[in-house]
């Protein structure tokens, strides 16, 4: 472990030109506690399929959702941070099955991006894995990342978390400072090229409209042989609400729109890391499905969550929004089970990749290392 980490000289670096920005002193909301039983939460309950793993190559097409807006991105996650905790349960259980994935990787990074660490929920167990490295977070919300504050300087104060893991010195200088945060936009970095050796991103990819953008700047901000490791949600995701809203639609009579997002397909997502660089990416997914005792209950987590985070215009909504949101219940209440829940479904997709040797240089003229004369493609363990 370097001296330097706790020097903000060597925070800096990591910007395109100096520019920092740390949230350090962000006065967040307080906290709302919840109790947790297991995975039980309020009426809801949470089942996990099984997972089926595949391997992708060829070329993948655009994603047809409007233009990426991160004025309104920033918009909907300020508003969401003080209500999160309610359903955050989910994206917690991802980051266990990220970090169950992590396991069979061997990467040892000096630094560490968590790209849309949200509330840090993440962080804690990142810098408990590599006690080592310096591990950043960064979010467009400031309201999420006062959060993120608060709940690290809670460890801080029950003398818990990463802070162990330090020498005594560096625990008492992060105790004053917090955690090394930024706000930033995922897909737009202030980050040098190859600042990070690991970059980490739990369910934010499918909030850009084009995530085969997202990947170039992700990889843009890795060194060489660096690993991306992501989750994000697929096609099949919220598909129960989605149907409830085009049945409505129709039986009333309006014109069909959007209600949930389009989310990217497994394949397409892989094909979109070999282009953007990466090499040997592994994909696979898995369904869950979270049960409801009412239509209310359900769109209440959906709000929180957000399921539709494009702007559109106010003449596109019905004249009569509670008429269908009348007739989307009784859709949603047709779809009870035998012990009368009503499913969600939520299509998980996991995702890991390594930043590829450059195969030309600037002018586009080749690379061969003499190394690899003679050798075929370098495995990793």
């Amino acid at each position: 472990m370097t001296g330097a980490w706790n020097d903000e000289k060597e925070l800096s670096r990591l910007f395109h030109d100096g520019d920092l920005h740390i949230d350090s002193t962000a006065k967040p909301a307080p906290l709302r506690q919840r109790p947790v039983a297991g995975l039980i939460f309020r009426d809801e309950q949470v089942y996990f399929a099984s997972t089926q793993k595949t391997i992708m190559f060829s070329t993948s097409p655009k994603t047809g959702r409007p233009a990426y807006d991160p004025r309104r991105l920033r918009e909907i996650f300020d508003g969401r941070a003080a209500v999160f905790d309610d359903v955050a349960f989910l994206p917690r259980e991802i980051a266990s099955r990220m970090g169950e994935r992590l396991e069979y990787i061997k990467v040892t990074p000096s630094r560490v991006l968590d790209a849309a660490c949200g509330m840090g929920a993440d962080l804690p167990a990142l810098r408990e894995r590599f006690a080592e490295a310096f591990v950043l977070g960064v979010d467009i919300s400031s309201a999420m990342l006062a959060r993120a504050q608060t709940a690290d300087s809670a460890d801080a104060d029950n003398g818990a978390g990463w802070r162990r893991f330090l020498p005594s010195t560096l625990a008492k200088a992060f105790g004053r400072r917090g955690p090394p945060l930024a706000q930033a936009d995922f897909s737009a970095l202030p980050f040098s090229a190859g600042a990070f050796e690991l970059l980490w991103s739990n369910l934010a990819l499918h909030w850009h409209s084009r995530p085969d953008l997202v990947f170039p700047e992700w990889q843009r901000v890795l060194k060489v042989n660096g690993l991306l490791m992501f989750s994000t949600f697929g096609p099949d995701t919220l598909r129960e609400l989605a149907a409830a809203y085009r049945e409505a639609e129709r039986t009333l009579g309006l014109e069909p729109l959007s209600h949930t997002t389009d989310f990217v397909d497994v394949h397409d997502i892989g094909d979109m890391l070999v282009e953007s660089g990466f090499e040997m990416p592994v994909m696979d997914q898995e369904v869950l499905t979270i049960t409801y005792k009412s239509p209310e209950s359900l769109f209440t987590d959906v709000t929180r969550w957000g399921a539709y985070p494009f702007e559109r215009d106010a003449a596109a909504h019905p004249a009569d929004a509670q008429a269908l949101r009348c007739a989307v219940h009784a859709n949603l209440d047709a779809l009870r089970r035998d012990d009368g829940t009503i499913p969600l479904t939520f299509e998980v997709i996991y995702g890991h990749a390594w930043k590829a040797v450059p195969r030309t240089i600037a002018e586009g003229h080749g690379i061969v290392r003499l190394e690899d004369i003679g050798r075929g493609p370098k495995k990793r363990q």
